[in-house]
Parts: structure tokens; C-alpha cells; sequence
């Protein structure tokens, strides 16, 4: 099997996913290829599962994962429905779609600095009745939102600059470097969204990051530093740690 091969440590399962994808014989032929040349199996498809939804993903667009789902399932747990929902940094939408599928009823925002995520977005977020901008972090959100966030999700780039090279090709190469670096310590991109968080949270609003166990410390110091407060939730069998933040009376 041309997959198992390529090194493609699911290939039955992939080649499973892609015999159910493809049209015909000639898009076959084209995603195995794809696939073997490294492209992320999502891209290939054209989709991703994700918190039990089927969440569109176009080429060059930050692909979701598992491990994420710990940060909808908290969000859940912590929402209302009926909730302002912000998914920021949003890629493919699929934090924010997943928590509205969760939740009814609730005001769905999206927002991305890149083009090619916000076109994504915008195909898995106005379906599940949400609203997508283009900008640079809060700078895209319509202001007429401060005060009144009730879930501030932010699966912000956390891995350090100098750490990417570590990454599985299927990340470096084919998926924004904005997605992935974090900067030197990989909380740049979380410190700028912590800063501003209290002022768009509702009282009572709960700002969700994903981040790694090592950096959740660091994470925790900086919200309350900022007038959060805050408690991580972990998930061993998805590998993931979330910080909730929260901003109290």
C-alpha cells in the first residue's frame, strides 16, 4: 500500500477516509498522491472530525486537533446557552462551531489574521448562523462586543520560535508558521490576548486557552496578573492542558 509506505502510521484507517472521500478515480489518485507527498490527511480530504462534526479544511489552513477538543468540552461546561461567543485566532471555525453545537442559541464571532483561514471559517461558521472577521486579534472583532464576551475562545500559537523545526512536517510545511510560533517563549500571542481579555469579557466571562503542561504556569501568573482568575484543566488522554480564565466582580 502505496500509504503505509509513505511512512503513514493510520494508513488503513486513512486509506479508509479516503476511499469514502473521493468522487471517482481520478480524485483518488489525486488525494493518495497528495498524501504521500506529506499534505496533512484533512487537507487532502478536504475535512476534519472534530468534537463529532465533520469541520471543512481547505489547503494552508491550521488543521484542528484532538487535543483541542479538551477546550470546547470546558467551554461547554462553563457556558449558557444563549452565550456571546468569540472564537479567536479561529483557523477553520471549528472551536466556536463545535461550542455552539454544544450550546443553543448562542452568538457565534469568529476571527483570524489570515485571508485563507477567514474564506475557511466563513464555510463552517455562517452555516452554524456566526459571524467571521478579518484582523489582527481584537482589532477585528466589532467593538459594539467589549464587555459583553461570555466565552473567549483562543487557541492561540503557543510553541516557542526556535522549537518549530521540531514540529512534524505535515505542521511546518504546510500550515501558516502564524499558527505555530508562539515567539521566543511561545506566550507572545497569549499575553496580547490576555491584556485585552478583561476588557471585552463580561463580568462573569471566561477567557479559554489551550497551552503545554510546561507553560500553564506561566499562563495561570499572567491572567491573574491581568485581574483573572484562573484554574487549568488537563486531559490525559488527549494530551492537553487548558487554562480558564475568568473575570469575576
Amino acid at each position: 500500500m502505496r500509504l503505509r509506505a509513505a511512512g503513514c502510521v493510520f494508513a488503513e484507517d486513512e486509506a479508509e477516509i479516503i476511499l469514502a472521500t473521493a468522487r471517482d478515480e481520478a480524485s483518488l489518485a489525486r488525494m493518495v498522491a497528495q498524501r504521500v507527498d506529506g499534505l496533512p490527511l484533512e487537507q487532502v480530504v478536504g475535512w476534519a472530525s472534530f468534537c463529532g462534526l465533520r469541520i471543512l479544511v481547505d489547503p494552508g489552513v491550521f488543521v484542528p486537533r484532538r487535543r483541542t477538543e479538551l477546550l470546547v468540552a470546558e467551554a461547554i461546561a462553563a457556558g449558557r446557552p444563549g452565550a456571546v461567543v468569540v472564537d479567536l485566532c479561529c483557523g477553520t471555525g471549528a472551536l466556536g462551531v463545535a461550542v455552539a453545537a454544544g450550546l443553543p442559541g448562542v452568538s457565534l464571532y469568529a476571527a483570524d489574521v489570515e485571508p485563507a483561514a477567514v474564506r475557511n471559517a466563513r464555510r463552517n461558521v455562517v452555516p452554524a448562523g456566526g459571524s467571521v472577521f478579518e484582523g489582527d486579534l481584537f482589532d477585528a472583532l466589532p467593538s459594539s462586543l467589549r464587555g459583553q464576551i461570555d466565552l473567549l475562545l483562543s487557541n492561540v500559537p503557543y510553541v516557542p520560535s526556535d522549537e518549530v523545526r521540531l514540529l512534524p512536517a505535515e505542521a511546518r510545511l504546510y500550515e501558516p508558521l502564524v499558527t505555530l510560533d508562539g515567539g521566543s517563549d511561545g506566550l507572545e500571542v497569549f499575553r496580547r490576548v490576555a491584556t485585552e481579555a478583561p476588557g471585552w469579557l463580561a463580568v462573569g466571562g471566561h477567557l479559554l486557552v489551550e497551552t503545554s503542561e510546561l507553560q500553564a504556569a506561566g499562563v495561570v501568573e499572567y491572567v491573574e496578573s491581568v485581574g483573572l482568575s484562573a484554574r487549568v484543566a488537563t486531559s490525559e488522554e488527549l494530551g492537553a492542558t487548558v487554562v480558564i480564565a475568568t473575570l469575576v466582580e
